[in-house]
């Protein structure tokens, strides 16, 4: 099955070198960075900066390659790359949650971005607290806190 997905816009941030960029966006909590959106989705736009956080879903348009299993950042073992974050994935999606600074016209400010510069924008989703919280869940193998993730840059492993 082919599926045909276009991206909304640019993401842009201070990140232009896959390695020593943050893995996650706890380890870049105060870095600002810059959606792009195209023109024709600037209505799309309306009624988001109601919202304090919201989801960010691109392409890690510089993976080269396809891993069904890794060795993650935090981790010495390997892992199926569906129980990883690894921009590795059959897909090459990311997703990161990030503060909502300022929307003005097609462009949207945002804080805690840990994504390359350049990066392909395939959809915004608001975070939404009341859905999108779970109180009671588990995080599998990964047992690093945020200071573990927050404090760990990215090596050339997934380059």
């Amino acid at each position: 099955m082919t599926i045909t997905i276009d991206a909304i816009g640019t993401i842009h941030s201070p990140f232009t070198d896959l390695e020593n960029m943050p893995i996650q966006p706890a380890g870049a909590a105060e870095v600002v960075g810059t959606l792009e959106i195209l023109p024709q989705y600037a209505e799309a736009l309306a009624d988001l900066d109601g919202f304090s956080h919201i989801y960010l879903i691109y392409h890690f348009h510089r993976a080269r390659r396809t891993a069904l299993q890794v060795v993650p950042f935090l981790d010495t073992v390997q892992r199926g790359v569906l129980a990883t974050r690894s921009p590795l994935r059959p897909n090459h999606l990311g997703l990161s949650i990030v503060r909502l600074l300022e929307v003005r016209g097609t462009e949207v400010r945002v804080q805690g971005i840990d994504v390359l510069d350049g990066t392909p924008l395939i959809d915004i989703k608001p975070y939404i607290a009341n859905f999108d919280h779970v109180a009671e869940s588990t995080s599998g193998w990964m047992t690093a806190g945020r200071k573990e993730v927050a404090g760990k840059l990215s090596d050339s492993r997934f380059v």
